[in-house]
């Protein structure tokens, strides 16, 4: 079996977080009468703190072989960017041992190791310099870095002139085509726009498959990381809790995500509405109450509903709205269709999977009959979210390209 080109042992990273002390309100007379006795002091009083230790990494293990994709996953604050900084050399563990076979090139945040006063064509030798290439070497390259990059026009400008999409064509340009051994690439791509992140995505996959080269990819965009990546690990506060084939370790990541807030329950006790819903709980197919739902998964959505008075032509209506409140799609069932027992109508909706777009959505509920008199009407709850999991539009996440994906074919 060959040996990994990276190891992590035991790896943990804390930080000194430092407390004050909440003070009493103090009024104007207060502060004047502190000031006055503090000169009559030797020194200032300084405010009562206290610190704390953080550790945004804790006992890391895990072994990276030649020619992976791993995607690292993980909610804000989990430790993915401590990770790949130490895996960087940027900043350095207090625990634990990192064995790296290779050179690494990282591109971490907009301008990582680039000098802003030197040009683009001068950052393009000091970054192969850095990687230990000749100026041979870097000349061979030098093209396809530029080609790729599309900033010729911008060469001989010094890089601190660049546009934010400008540094990070030309600084992944760089990463890649350098030819490190180990690519490190942080959320960073989302600032260029999706052509470029499609055209890097396949850049990545191409060194990977073709050339024997590693990747490790952060993101929070879950269908990228299915499309590049073979294995990922999930982080949870500075801990890895799951690590496998990328598509169980995204599974497992969007199951973790529970939520309260899609849960809907009437306000009142003693609710006089002749008709009413109780309780609405959205939830996935092993019955666990969660807001994030992958793109190919099915929603369900429980229902308690009060019939404090039944009447046969009541209608229950079911929109999908999305977060400004619009309508996207509504359908209609009659409450006769639903079994009433001891007051009360339970049933559950399933709406089927790799229809609804990837984005974030609310419901609208209504109970009414035709001669326009609502019963109960309820709006914007249950906030769901659809996170692309590998579909064709993965790369273009969090533009706005319509609501459901329409059934076609080519002719």
């Amino acid at each position: 079996m060959p040996s990994p080109i990276i190891t992590v042992e035991n790896l943990s990273k804390k930080f000194i977080i430092s407390h004050e002390a909440p003070e009493r309100y103090k009024s104007l007379r207060d502060i004047m009468s502190n000031k006055v006795k503090g000169l009559t002091r030797k020194g200032n009083k300084q405010k009562s703190s206290f610190k704390e230790e953080f550790y945004a990494l804790k006992d890391i293990n895990f072994k990276v072989y030649s020619g992976d994709r791993l995607g690292i996953i993980g909610r804000n604050g989990a430790g993915k960017s401590t990770l790949l900084k130490i895996l960087s050399r940027i900043t350095e563990p207090n625990t634990g041992r990192i064995t790296i076979r290779g050179r690494v090139a990282s591109l971490l945040e907009v301008g990582t190791g680039f000098h802003p006063e030197l040009t683009g064509r001068e950052n393009i030798f000091l970054n192969g310099a850095i990687l230990g290439m000749n100026r041979a070497e870097i000349r061979k390259k030098f093209d396809e870095i530029v080609d790729f990059a599309e900033v010729e026009k911008f060469l001989d400008t010094p890089v601190k002139r660049y546009s934010s999409g400008m540094y990070v064509r030309l600084a992944f340009a760089v990463a890649a085509h350098l030819e490190p051994e180990i690519l490190i690439v942080d959320e960073v791509l989302s600032v260029g726009d999706a052509q470029f992140q499609k055209k890097c995505l396949g850049k990545m996959e191409d060194v990977s498959k073709n050339e024997g080269r590693t990747v490790l990819f952060v993101s929070h965009n879950m269908g990228v990381v299915t499309q590049l990546c073979k294995n990922a690990i999930l982080l949870k506060k500075g801990n890895i809790i799951f690590e496998g084939a990328a598509s169980e370790v995204i599974t497992r990541y969007i199951s973790n995500n529970t939520n309260e807030s899609n849960f809907y329950k009437s306000t009142d006790p003693n609710n006089l509405k002749e008709i009413f819903f109780e309780e609405v709980l959205i939830v996935n197919s092993n019955n666990q109450a969660i807001e994030d739902f992958q793109f190919n998964e099915s929603i369900y959505l429980k229902f308690r509903i009060r019939v404090n008075k039944n009447n046969p032509s009541a209608l229950i209506s079911f929109t999908l709205q999305n977060m400004v409140g619009e309508y996207l799609s509504t359908f209609v069932e009659t409450l006769n269709r639903f079994t009433v027992k001891d007051n009360i109508a339970e049933f559950t909706i399933k709406l089927q999977p790799s229809i609804i777009a990837p984005n974030s959505y609310s419901f609208r509920f209504a109970i009414f009959n035709p001669s326009d008199v609502v019963f109960d009407l309820i709006e914007m709850v249950c906030p769901i979210r659809i996170i692309d999991n590998g579909t064709s539009m993965s790369i273009f996440e969090g533009v706005s390209y319509g609501n459901f994906f329409l059934d076609y074919e080519i002719c």
